[in-house]
This record gives C-alpha cells, structure tokens and sequence, in this order.
C-alpha cells in the first residue's frame, strides 16, 4: 500500500458514514470518467486506423439498397 493510500484509508476512518458515502459516490465517478477517456482514446484509434485503410466511399443508395436485400431475405425466411 503506497502512503498516500494509508493517509486517504486513514481520513476516510474518521469522517462519518454520510461523507464516506460521498467519497465513494466521488471515487466512482472518477473511475466512469476513466473508463470513458479510455473509450474515447480506443474509438480515435480504431478511426485512425480504419482511416489507413484509405476504403472507398459506398454511395448512400448502394447502402440502402443492401439494407432492404437483407430485410427481404428476413422476411422471406431466407435469412438469419
């Protein structure tokens, strides 16, 4: 345990149950925070990486005539 992590363990001994409610309702949030920076930084990276890639554009009307093919398929049956 590092030495700041006894005196936080320390203080939070001494404060009364509502506060130490605060401070675990405070540590939560700064973990969700994390989690999404961490989110943010994958999605970048993921688009830069796919960006890379230098894909061709699929034209809107291309994309929507292989939504409705698919949705066909689904209700004929064929599809999964």
């Amino acid at each position: 345990m590092t030495a700041i992590e006894a005196q936080l363990i320390e203080r939070l001994k001494k404060l009364p149950p509502s506060r130490v409610a605060e401070v675990a309702d405070f540590v939560e949030f700064l973990a969700s925070r994390e989690e999404r920076a961490a989110a943010a930084r994958r999605l970048t990276e993921g688009l830069a990486r796919l960006d890379a890639l230098k894909l061709q554009d699929i034209p809107e009307d291309e994309v929507e005539a292989e939504i409705q093919a698919v949705r066909l398929q689904r209700r004929s049956g064929q599809g999964a």
